[in-house]
C-alpha cells in the first residue's frame, strides 16, 4: 500500500467478532485504524440485561491485542432522541418498528460518521455483513449482499444514501461467517467464540412485553376469532405483532373445523388489530387467508442511489428472515407499491420493505398497508 491509498479508517467496534475482524484486516491492509465503541442505551446501564458496559471491556481487549487506539463516545442522547422515540410513537401506533434499520441511518451511519470525520477519518467501517461497490457506469456507490448469505445484513442498511456509502467500508461483508471466526481464533482475539449479539441494547435478553410496558400505555381488550367470536383477552394491541404465535393464551376451540386453515387444535396466529374497537384478531392455521398478502404499499422511501428506480420486476423482502421475493415496483402515493406473484406471510406495517436488483440493494421503505 502506498502513502496515497493508505487511509485513516475509523472502525466501530461493539465487542463483538465481526467488527474486531473488521479493525484486524484494515490494520492488515495498511491503513491507519482507530477504534470508536459506541455508547447507544444508559437507562439501565447496570441492570443485568445491558451488555453495554461488558462490550466495551470487550473492544478494549481486541484494541490492544490489534494495537490499535480506542475511544468511547456516547450516543445515548442522540439514540434516544433519533431511535427511541420514533420506536414508541410507532408500537404505541399499533405497528411493528424495525430499530435496527433506524439505528443503522440515525446513528451508525450518521452520528457516528459525522464523529469520525471531525476525527480526521478518510472512511468509516463496520463488522456488518454487506458490501459497497463503485460503478463507473453510473458514477453510483452501490449497496450489495453480504456474501454469505445466511449472514447478509443489507436489509438493515437500505436507508443509507450515496454520501454515505462513499465513506463506508464493510470488510467481513467479502467473507462468510465461518472465515470470520477462523480468523479471530487465528490471531487469538480473546472474542474468537463470543456469541453473536441478538436483538437490540435496550431490550437485549428480557421478555420483550416487560420492557414495552414501562413507556407505552395500553389497554386490555378482547381477542376474537375470523367469525367474530371472542376466544381470549389480549393485554394491549401494542404488545402483538402479525404472524405471532407464541403468547397468546388461547386455547384450541370447541367447534371442530369452524375455522379454515385448521381444525380444533390447529395454532392460532395473529392476523390483524383492529385499533378503533382496541381487538385483536387471530386464526388459525399458518396459511389462513388472512396472513397472506399479494399487495403492499409502502412509504418514507429512502433510495441509495438518491432515486427511484424506474418500475418494474424486482425482488423484495418484506422481513430480514425470508427469501427474496418477486414483485413487480409501482409508484404511489407518499411511496411505492409492490405486487407480488406468490402471497407473501405475515406482511406487518411497520417493518421496512427492501428492494433488490440481483445482489444490489436499491432502497426501500416503511410498510404502510398490505392487501
Amino acid at each position: 500500500m502506498t502513502a496515497s491509498t493508505r487511509q485513516r479508517v475509523v472502525v466501530g467496534l461493539s465487542g463483538g467478532v465481526d467488527s474486531a475482524v473488521t479493525a484486524y484486516l484494515l490494520k492488515q491492509q495498511g491503513h491507519e485504524v482507530v477504534g470508536i465503541f459506541m455508547k447507544n442505551w444508559e437507562d439501565d446501564d447496570d441492570s443485568e440485561y445491558c451488555s453495554s458496559n461488558i462490550d466495551f471491556v470487550d473492544a478494549a481487549a481486541v484494541a490492544d491485542v490489534i494495537g490499535i487506539e480506542i475511544e468511547h463516545v456516547n450516543f445515548a442522547a442522540d439514540y434516544k432522541d433519533r431511535v427511541f422515540a420514533e420506536f414508541l410513537r410507532e408500537y404505541q401506533a399499533g405497528r411493528t418498528p424495525n430499530p435496527d434499520v433506524l439505528c443503522n441511518a440515525e446513528i451508525k451511519f450518521k452520528a457516528f460518521l459525522d464523529h469520525a470525520m471531525r476525527l480526521g477519518a478518510e472512511k468509516i467501517a463496520t463488522g456488518h455483513y454487506a458490501r459497497v461497490r463503485h460503478n463507473p457506469a453510473t458514477g453510483l456507490h452501490e449497496l450489495l449482499k453480504g456474501l454469505d448469505p445466511a449472514k447478509d445484513q443489507s436489509y438493515f442498511l437500505h436507508r443509507l444514501h450515496q454520501a454515505q456509502l462513499a465513506k463506508t467500508l464493510f470488510p467481513v461483508g467479502e467473507l462468510h461467517k465461518t472465515e470470520v471466526r477462523r480468523i479471530a481464533e487465528e490471531i487469538n482475539l480473546p472474542n474468537a467464540r463470543k456469541k453473536d449479539s441478538t436483538g437490540i441494547c435496550f431490550i437485549g435478553e428480557r421478555p420483550f412485553r416487560e420492557f414495552l410496558n414501562r413507556y407505552i400505555s395500553h389497554a386490555p381488550g378482547a381477542i376474537e376469532d375470523e367469525r367474530g367470536r371472542k376466544v381470549g383477552r389480549h393485554v394491549g394491541l401494542s404488545f402483538y405483532t402479525l404472524g405471532q404465535r407464541q403468547g397468546l393464551g388461547i386455547g384450541g376451540i370447541k367447534e371442530k373445523g369452524a375455522q379454515r386453515g385448521g381444525g380444533e387444535h390447529a395454532p392460532w396466529f395473529v392476523a390483524r388489530k383492529d385499533l378503533v374497537r382496541n381487538t385483536l384478531q387471530v386464526v388459525q392455521g399458518h396459511d389462513h387467508p388472512w396472513l397472506q398478502s399479494h399487495r403492499l404499499t409502502a412509504q418514507d422511501a429512502s433510495w441509495c442511489a438518491g432515486h427511484a428506480p424506474a418500475p418494474g420486476a424486482y425482488a423484495a423482502k418484506t422481513r430480514y428472515r425470508q427469501q427474496d421475493a418477486a414483485c413487480t415496483l409501482t409508484a404511489a402515493p407518499e411511496g411505492f407499491a409492490l405486487q407480488f406473484p406468490e402471497a407473501q406471510w405475515a406482511v406487518t406495517p411497520g417493518q421496512s420493505a427492501v428492494l433488490y436488483d440481483g445482489d444490489v440493494c436499491l432502497g426501500g421503505g416503511v410498510i404502510a398497508a398490505m392487501e
